[in-house]
Formats: structure tokens, sequence, C-alpha cells
């Protein structure tokens, strides 16, 4: 099996060597493109108004100028030699990709541009605490990965699906255990602005998370990470809201005289 892997957190990202020990357990055909700085929050941005630049760092590493989506296109058309990848993996991303995250994350993002050329595509989260500044604990994303993939990857999931996975920063009773998950919604926001001031007195901003206290919906996939155990999403870019979509038909399916 030929597995490329991406990410959003850069080619140095330790998240990017946990993904690559989680698919060496799958296969020994691992290629790797991923970009050259941290390209968090960049959606499926692409490269349109300038040149992306690749530096080869080995016979199957590159890293680029470019976005998450740069690099899977890189990667599928012209940079994996030979037949194109049977599965991506996206991440391990420092940091849950949940709820309404998924909208904005390049790591989703990775994984999404795979699913829309036709390979079998994961994108892997390891949850963490922003609030306290914690350093993020890889372990359970380590110790789980690769059997959460393997998992997956025994079922034959919609050609127009991916799959998000998040790792919790515990597991519930010391013992891993996997939900199959919908997409939550936060009931506060959690987006952080915070203001400074430079040495000239102008002001400039870092935007960031904080951690509210939330209640999710059970079956969500923030209620599953909140309970200590990895949440498993499947995930589709259809954003047609139907139920609105049908009122509307009322209105505006209409072919009479102006």
């Amino acid at each position: 099996m030929r597995i490329l892997l991406v990410n959003d957190d850069g080619i140095h990202a330790p998240g990017l060597g946990v993904l690559e020990e989680i698919a060496r357990e799958l296969s020994d055909d691992i290629w790797i493109v991923a970009p050259d700085v941290e390209r968090s929050g960049a959606s499926r941005a692409l490269t349109l108004t300038d040149p992306i630049r690749v530096r080869k760092i080995d016979d199957r590493r590159y890293s680029c100028s470019g976005t998450p989506t740069d690099c899977v296109l890189l990667g599928v058309l012209d940079l994996v030699k030979g037949k194109k990848p049977d599965l991506i993996l996206s991440g391990v991303n420092r940091g849950q990709n949940l709820a309404e995250d998924v909208t904005v994350s390049g790591t989703v993002a990775g994984a999404v541009q795979g699913m829309q050329m036709g390979i079998p595509s994961i994108a892997l989260s390891q949850t963490i605490d922003y609030d306290h500044g914690k350093e993020c604990d890889w372990t359970i994303s380590k110790q789980t990965g690769a059997e959460v993939v393997k998992r997956l990857l025994k079922h034959k999931w919609s050609s127009k699906t991916v799959m998000n996975v998040n790792f919790p920063d515990f597991l519930k009773d010391g013992q891993l255990a996997i939900e199959a998950t919908h997409q939550g919604a936060r009931d506060e926001d959690v987006n952080h602005v915070d203001r400074r001031a430079d040495l000239r007195g102008n002001d400039y901003y870092w935007l960031g998370y904080n951690n509210k206290q939330l209640t999710p919906e059970e079956g969500s996939d923030l209620r599953a990470v909140m309970d200590g155990k990895v949440s498993v999403t499947p995930l589709h870019i259809d954003l047609t809201a139907k139920k609105v979509l049908s009122q509307l038909a009322k209105e505006f399916n209409y072919n009479g005289a102006v």
C-alpha cells in the first residue's frame, strides 16, 4: 500500500513524525510532501498567484512553499513517482479539529483534496489544552493511531467522504475507546483576540482559542474527546442546507412572467 503523508504544521512538525510512525505500521511505501512552514488555518487555499517552490529532502520526502492542498496536488500529480497513492494521511495535527473548526483546518483540507482526487483520505489530530499552555502530548496518537487507521481501512467508505480522527488527551479508564461521531457545534464561541502594542505604540493582534467549558451533545466529536474517546467523524463537502433548500424551492422554482 502506497501512502502519502501531508500536514499543515510544516515539514519539521513533531506530529508529522508521529504520523510517519503510524504509517510505517501499515506499509513501507511512504511518501511525504509537507509545507516548508506552518500553514495552520489555511483551509482549502490554493496557491494560484505565486510560484510554488519544492525542496527535495530525500527520495520520498519533500517540502513546498504552498498550502496543504498544494502539497496533495503536487504529491499526487508530480512528486510521487509511479502509481498514485492508495491512501492519504493528513496530520497528526497539533490541536483538535472538531465541530466548526473543520472548515478552516488545513489538516482536514489535505484529506479533502485527496478525497477529491479519488484517494481514500484520513485527517488525524491530537487534542491539546490551549488554555493552560501545555506541551502537546503525543502519547495517545502514537499508541493508538495505527490501530484506528487499520480499523477504518476495513470499511469501504463513500468516495465522497473523508474521515476526521481526533485523539483525546487522556483515555477513559485507561482503555482505548473509539466512537463514531457526528460533527458537533459549540454552544459558546471559543475564539480569542489578544491585542498588544509594539515598541512604537502600534497595535497588533494574535488570534487563538480559549478553553471555555462547553456542554456538547452526546454523539458529537466534541463530546467524545471530552470523555476520553477517539472520535471518528465521516465528513463530506456538500454544505447545502437541505431543509432550507426545500423551503426556498417553493419560492424560487418559478417560471412565470416577471
